[in-house]
């Protein structure tokens, strides 16, 4: 099954985030199937492929819950925000 989650990369305190497609299964900071956008929480920027996100929802890929909650806030997709979960 396919995932869509964060990241990290940057250097030591200072954190940014990659929104990265790929195996649930797999290593999040291996190889990737498509980079989707970045965030960059000390700036409090973030910028994402709308279109690209919209279709790999479309064929099955499963948000984490703090991406599901990041994509409502940029309005890109429509409805609740989630209960942050861990694992």
């Amino acid at each position: 099954m396919l995932s869509i989650r964060l990241s990290r990369v940057g250097k030591k305190h200072q954190p940014a985030y990659r929104l990265i497609v790929v195996d649930k299964r797999r290593d999040p900071w291996g190889a990737y199937l498509e980079n989707l956008g970045f965030y960059n929480p000390l700036k409090k920027v973030a910028e994402f492929k709308a279109e690209r996100i919209k279709y790999w929802l479309s064929v099955g890929a499963q948000p984490s819950s703090t991406v599901w909650n990041m994509l409502v806030n940029q309005k890109i997709v429509q409805g609740a925000k989630r209960k942050i979960t861990s694992g």
